[in-house]
């Protein structure tokens, strides 16, 4: 984690909850929603945080520009506690998120990242060596255009059997795509945009 973050004490019942804008992350990162999040990000936020961190990203998908989060609305949504006056789970998960860097607090709220970096050796080497060796499969960045069209050719027929674009990336898990193409092809139908040779390039 970075060696220091503000803390994030909100004194209002609302906050607003906006886009963390960072190119170099956005460009190289993973949905908050993919699996590489689920596997790995969830073994350095906790299930709470992580939970919480998806349902701020789930409101800038309808308000991509920002919105005003009811605190105590979305604490009982997750079956969280909230109360102003004392500490609460709801609040030490938003902290969390903010003292791992995937969230900051701004005037009035939070900005929130869409996408998370992948994740750091320091934290890679705490994790169980079972989890250690998946990541290992994470690292080849490079993607044959067969296995990719392969790919969109099962999202497509996903999407159009009227399958949620949030499970597409784990049924093509679940039918032998490599876990970086079913990443890749995931975010495209996420986009709405076709899967192109760029998407196949090395790691940078």
């Amino acid at each position: 984690m970075h060696a220091a973050h503000a803390a994030f004490t909100p004194a209002e019942p609302t906050v607003m909850v906006v886009p963390w804008h960072d190119p170099v992350v956005d460009s190289i990162g993973h949905d908050v929603r993919s699996h590489y999040v689920e596997l790995f990000w969830l073994n350095i936020l906790g299930p709470t945080a992580l939970w919480a961190l998806r349902r701020l990203v789930l409101g800038l998908d309808r308000y991509p520009l920002g919105y005003e989060l009811d605190l105590d609305e979305t604490a009982n949504a997750l079956g969280l506690s909230y109360n102003a006056h004392t500490s609460n789970t709801f609040v030490r998960a938003l902290q969390r998120c903010v003292l791992f860097g995937v969230s900051q607090p701004v005037p009035d709220g939070l900005a929130v990242r869409r996408r998370l970096p992948p994740v750091a050796a320091r934290h890679l080497a705490r994790m169980p060596a079972g989890l250690q060796a998946q990541h290992d499969l994470w690292r080849v960045r490079q993607v044959s255009m067969d296995e990719l069209s392969r790919g969109q050719l099962l999202a497509d027929a996903m999407v159009r059997a009227g399958d949620d674009p949030d499970m597409v990336e784990r049924q093509l898990l679940a039918a032998g795509i490599a876990p970086l193409t079913a990443e890749v092809v995931t975010q495209a139908v996420r986009d709405d945009a076709p899967v192109t040779s760029r998407s196949a390039a090395p790691d940078r």
